[in-house]
């Protein structure tokens, strides 16, 4: 036992704290050079970090907590400066020494020299993309713009792409008297604006009781919504329209008015056959619109309606005074949708209107009324010998719309973003 206890205290000496001191320092200094030999390859990269971060760092403070004063945010960027043009390596010195590169510096070059040539060639990419698909989509309205202020005569010059030789206006003036536009659009007014209101009135009640509510047949009636938005309008709308002809509720009208309705109302020609199908939920687009408003309304807090009914507030009270005013982006958005669509429909319009009386109906036989006006009432030619006249008007029809979106896209964006399509 003695012999075992003096061989580990001998072992034990001959570790001495100098040598212990000295293996430390020797792993020590492996591990600094081989850091080192990590800091120097990744040089590059640090210097292009460091470059965003103090510049982001520096105006976040001037901005929010201005912490730095100018002199001071001078002197980062001149650090910023420093550093960068210590550690950068042009393009041209990677492509040039990339051979006498080790592995990791080429890994490491590589990303540094990718990541500049695609800050270089997406701007130039994403340019091209924007303003293809711009051009694609206002082909037309500068097509239409193009048109509407050139003699009929410049339609079959070859020489003529965009600008007229002969700017006019007389064109304009022409579709304004031929249509009795202010007339026109007062009615269209009456019609369409009306019509928007009911829908999003009703729709907006119905998207609440869907979101809010838990009654019978809940799924069953919401899978109708839905149908509504899948089913296309062309295989309702015959039955609809004989509905309207001989508008009459459970036989009531003809029991009242025997003689005078035997077979019901006639609502064609009539504004109130595309009220009662708002006010009825079932106008353009409804189902679409109900989804909306279930969704937003789904995404507003429960708390809301438990504080208003400790307050006494009953289920009508809690959706005028509380869901409304926070909904107010939704209602602008559903409304200028709904809107939207009401002003463009012409097939719809034109099953229970047989006279031209909105703008969409108008503009669909612009050059019937065009020929006529300028031939005594008496339709001649075809419409490619109006086509000035026939653009000038859908300029006229798309005047109203981008005056009422220029006053409310600020609201009609916030609503869309608020209003998203998420927790179906």
């Amino acid at each position: 036992m003695a012999k075992k206890d003096f061989e580990k205290e001998k072992n034990t000496a001959d570790v001495t704290p100098e040598v212990t001191e000295a293996k430390k320092d020797e792993k020590t200094d492996e591990i600094s050079s081989a850091k080192a030999a990590e800091t120097a390859v990744n040089a590059e990269h640090a210097a292009d970090t460091l470059k965003d971060t103090v510049v982001k760092v520096s105006d976040d403070d001037a901005r929010v907590e201005k912490k730095y004063t100018k002199k001071e945010l001078k002197e980062l960027e001149k650090q910023r400066k420093a550093l960068h043009k210590q550690y950068h390596v042009s393009n041209w010195e990677i492509l040039r020494n990339y051979r006498t590169y080790g592995d990791a510096e080429k890994k490491h070059y590589r990303y540094i020299f990718g990541r500049r040539v695609s800050d270089k060639v997406w701007p130039v990419f994403r340019f091209l993309i924007i303003f293809g698909l711009s051009f694609v989509i206002l082909y037309p309205m500068l097509f239409m713009i193009s048109c509407a202020f050139r003699p009929q005569d410049e339609m079959n010059d070859p020489s003529i792409m965009w600008i007229p030789k002969t700017l006019i206006f007389s064109n304009v003036t022409d579709v304004w008297n031929a249509t009795n536009y202010p007339s026109l659009l007062m009615n269209t007014l009456l019609v369409n604006v009306v019509s928007s209101v009911l829908q999003v009135i009703t729709c907006a009640i119905t998207g609440y009781g869907f979101a809010r509510f838990k009654f019978k047949f809940k799924g069953i009636l919401f899978g109708i919504v839905i149908l509504q938005i899948i089913v296309p309008i062309q295989i309702i709308l015959i039955p609809q329209y004989v509905q309207f002809r001989y508008f009459d509720i459970f036989g009531i009208i003809g029991l009242i008015d025997p003689n005078g309705h035997p077979n019901g109302l006639n609502l064609t020609n009539s504004p109130w056959a595309l009220y009662l199908q708002a006010i009825f939920v079932n106008g353009i687009r409804a189902g679409l619109f109900v989804l909306l408003f279930r969704q937003f309304f789904r995404g507003l807090p429960k708390e809301l309606e438990d504080a208003a009914h400790l307050d006494g507030c009953g289920p009508f009270s809690t959706f005028i005074r509380i869901m409304v005013p926070n909904a107010k982006t939704s209602f602008i958005t559903v409304f200028l949708f709904s809107l939207v669509w009401y002003w463009n429909d012409s097939y719809v319009s034109g099953m229970f209107y047989t006279r031209s009386s909105t703008i969409a109906l108008q503009t669909a036989n612009l050059w019937t009324t065009i020929s006529s006006y300028f031939n005594n009432g008496t339709p001649t030619g075809i419409p490619s010998q109006w086509m000035v006249w026939v653009q000038a008007g859908c300029m006229l029809s798309l005047i109203p719309i981008l005056i009422i979106y220029g006053f409310m896209q600020k609201q009609f964006v916030e609503g869309i973003e608020r209003s998203g399509i998420t927790g179906m």
